[in-house]
């Protein structure tokens, strides 16, 4: 069983990834502007720092939005020079928010917003079928905040977080002739996240801001062997069940928003993102001895080489006229592993993206359209621990629709 527990190994990292693979698709307004922060014009800004909610100038603010990613990736075997692409369904993460300024120094929020998930669809026959055929992750954040002004141009707030997780991912047994499938619908986790928002005149807005890890805990995962009827007993009948702690990195974010003219504004962030969580994976079978600790065969370690990764962000507003505004964004994003680390399930890549879009004010009514397209770094890679080297490249594009309201 050594091709499963390996296999198995790297699965439980991608049930992290469906927490920790950040997608920064949190706000419409945002990603036209390269996804910076420091942006407090509406409720959208409660899930980028929830000290910030205090300077939306409305008592009621209500944001919403959602996006479409299509990504594409293409592997290469450097040997045989035949291709292989994925069939991924469209991406579609959405957000909600809502702020409420209970006081003149006092206002709560709510923030709803997915931004840890993805599927990757992979040939059934395709040389990586061990590894992966498909993978669906999808995570649910909730955050309760609260935002208190500490003087007029500066607030302080905080959020409890808690998430909701899934993933459903399916490989080839290829030596036993069928497949194995885990899925675990039921992971939870908690963390906070708190922040600094600043307004010292009416030019500048700057936000500081920390989301904290999240250990989601899969407790009651289920483990799915489907494998010739003479090999079953082997396999505790067809299922087990498992365990496992899964770690959801840590961010650190300092955003600035600068209005250069009355018209015009620049924006930038730095993000800091704790991927080095990512030590190793456990993961505990129930009854099948698919592991490799030698004192408990159905417990499975492995280790992961995470390194810590940081991201960079500038984006501009153009106000034409006080309903058009046009908005333009280039940000940088490291990939969290080595090429030697490259794994299919989730290829991660150095990108480098542009982003652009429009918004439209009507009274108290927001419009939002936003669109980016990604270039990320092709890689080279040879994974010792997966036998599986070549070289792989991607094509993404974003594209956004957000509504906000101000009521009052």
């Amino acid at each position: 069983m050594r091709k499963i527990l390996v296999s198995m190994a790297l699965a439980a990292g991608m049930m992290a990834y469906a927490g920790g693979f950040r997608v920064s698709l949190q706000g419409v307004k945002q990603l036209a502007m390269a996804h910076t922060s420091a942006h407090a014009e509406d409720a959208s800004v409660a899930f980028f720092n929830p000290a910030g909610i205090s300077f939306i100038p409305a008592k009621l603010s209500v944001a919403a939005g959602g996006f479409g990613v299509s990504d594409k990736i293409t592997y290469q075997n450097t040997s045989t020079l035949q291709q292989t692409e994925t069939d991924n369904p469209l991406g579609t993460p959405i957000y909600a928010a809502i702020a409420y300024k209970v006081m003149d120094n006092v206002s709560v929020g709510f923030s709803f917003s997915t931004p840890f998930g993805s599927t990757i669809e992979w040939p059934s026959d395709w040389e990586g079928k061990e590894i992966v055929q498909k993978l669906e992750l999808k995570s649910y954040f909730f955050q309760p905040m609260i935002s208190v002004k500490l003087a007029p141009w500066a607030s302080f707030g905080a959020s409890y977080i808690y998430v909701k997780g899934k993933v459903d991912w399916t490989k080839a047994l290829t030596q036993y002739g069928g497949q194995l499938n885990l899925l675990d619908d039921t992971a939870t986790g908690h963390g906070f996240g708190f922040g600094f928002y600043f307004q010292p005149n009416n030019n500048l807005d700057v936000s500081v801001a920390y989301r904290s890890p999240v250990d989601m805990k899969a407790k009651e995962g289920k483990a799915t062997f489907t494998v010739p009827s003479s090999l079953l007993s082997n396999f505790n009948g067809g299922s087990d069940n498992f365990k496992a702690t899964l770690p959801l990195v840590d961010e650190y974010t300092i955003g600035v928003t600068y209005k250069v003219t009355p018209k015009w504004l620049i924006s930038a962030d730095y993000n800091y993102h704790g991927w080095e969580r990512y030590s190793k994976l456990t993961l505990d079978f129930s009854t099948v001895a698919a592991g490799n600790q030698p004192n408990d065969p159905t417990v499975s370690v492995s280790p992961k080489n995470f390194k810590n990764t940081s991201s960079v962000r500038i984006g501009t507003q153009y106000a034409f006229n006080d309903m058009i505004f046009g908005r333009l964004g280039w940000y940088y994003d490291q990939s969290p592993y080595a090429d030697k680390d490259f794994i299919p399930e989730i290829p991660s890549f150095d990108n480098y993206v542009i982003t652009g879009g429009v918004g439209f004010k009507f009274n108290k009514l927001g419009v939002d359209l936003s669109g980016a397209y990604a270039m990320p770094k092709s890689r080279t890679f040879n994974n010792p621990n997966l036998s599986f080297a070549g070289q792989a490249k991607a094509d993404v594009f974003f594209f956004g629709l957000g509504l906000s309201y101000n009521a009052f």
